[in-house]
């Protein structure tokens, strides 16, 4: 059952996807209705090629919308069987399984992609903590600025080796990178040593702060943090 018309659609939408792309035969369909042809299930736990046949239906009842997936027909091997509960409960399972992970995985792919769209437009500027210490602010939130770094920290020189997104902490080993990156990209060079350094976040609703600290864990400079800043924009405007 949904609530949301909209996702009803794009529950069938999902279901008409499967099928295709995994070449699942159709017998009949129409707006509300999709009877499938044979689909081959091959399991361990049988002692031959088990075959099934499905009924998916969409519709409205009490203003909400559901589909419903039945097991229709049944093969074991080459021979037609009738279908028991046994196979009903526990086929009919697969094959909503088969959907519920196409759906999920497409809800994945459509936040990533929105995420990297805000990521493309995030303002990144200087700015203070809620010590009134000198941060670095990203003007996006914490999750959406999380899911970009491992693509921009790596161009500006940093190569990740250790992130904990609970913790807020990325540790990345810094080797500036060649002149035509920096002309590439038209900001000033950052003035940093090579060594490992560590990168802090810190979610600040609809902003995302960023410390830096050297391996003894002492924040950076505030002029290093200013320069890094205007870099950081340029990348993330980039990508």
């Amino acid at each position: 059952w949904l609530i949301k018309q909209e996702e009803a659609e794009e529950v069938w939408q999902t279901v008409l996807n499967m099928l295709a792309e995994r070449q699942i035969p159709i017998e009949t369909s129409s707006e509300t209705h999709v009877e499938t042809g044979w689909l081959v299930w091959k399991s361990e736990d049988e002692e031959t090629d088990i075959g099934s046949r499905y009924s998916v239906d969409r519709f409205e009842a009490n203003n909400r919308y559901g589909f419903r997936i039945s097991l229709i027909d049944w093969r074991e091997g080459t021979q037609i069987k009738p279908v028991t509960l046994t196979n009903k409960e526990r086929y009919n399972v697969f094959m909503t399984n088969l959907v519920t992970s196409q759906y999920d995985q497409n809800k994945r792919d459509e936040a990533q992609r929105k995420a990297q769209e805000l990521v493309k437009q995030i303002p990144i500027t200087m700015g203070s903590d809620r010590s009134g210490f000198p941060v670095i602010i990203a003007r996006t939130p914490y999750n959406v600025l999380w899911q970009r770094l491992p693509t921009i920290l790596p161009r500006i020189g940093f190569n990740i080796e250790e992130r904990n997104q609970s913790q807020g902490t990325l540790k990345a080993k810094y080797a500036s990178p060649d002149d035509e990156f920096w002309n590439e990209i038209g900001v000033k060079p950052l003035e940093l040593k090579s060594g490992t350094y560590t990168f802090l976040f810190g979610d600040l609703g609809n902003r995302t702060s960023i410390n830096v600290t050297n391996s003894a864990g002492k924040p950076v400079e505030e002029e290093l943090l200013k320069s890094l800043a205007p870099i950081l924009a340029a990348v993330a405007k980039q990508e």
